[in-house]
């Protein structure tokens, strides 16, 4: 099991604004993107979610950016599961340079888990709760 995750990503051309470096609204497609790649790894695409009629939705996000990703960088998105509880779980991220330690960003997303027809919360299966561990404080890049 995986409990540390790196989803690694080249910067496309449309990822980067007037200003010259990515723009902020595609570090939360990164997250969202090494989440279902994670899940996927751990035995639960979004194909099992979408079969099950219950699956993971978005409650917030928090991004702290702490230096520009770049045209033609190559990033590397670690994420883990910081807790698992009743109904929500707690996702956290490091966004790094490949080969370079420096922090990019740091993010977490809280996130519930609901039933696809009427969007109300519910208990997280065992079976998907099994399928990751989760980790309080990972040596930090």
């Amino acid at each position: 099991m995986a409990a540390i995750f790196e989803y690694t990503h080249r910067v496309q051309p449309e990822d980067v604004d007037g200003v010259g470096h990515v723009n902020n609204v595609v570090y939360v497609r990164w997250l969202q993107d090494a989440a279902i790649a994670h899940s996927a790894a751990q035995g639960w695409p979004a194909k099992a979610y979408r079969e099950l009629g219950r699956g993971w939705v978005v409650r917030s996000h928090f991004i702290e950016y702490l230096s520009p990703a770049l045209p033609d960088d190559t990033v590397v998105v670690r994420t883990w599961i910081a807790d698992m509880k009743r109904v929500t779980s707690r996702r956290r991220y490091e966004i790094t340079r490949q080969g370079d330690p420096q922090l990019i960003a740091r993010a977490e997303t809280q996130w519930a888990f609901v039933n696809f027809s009427n969007h109300q919360p519910l208990r997280v299966p065992p079976e998907i709760v099994g399928a990751f561990e989760v980790v309080q404080d990972p040596a930090v890049s």
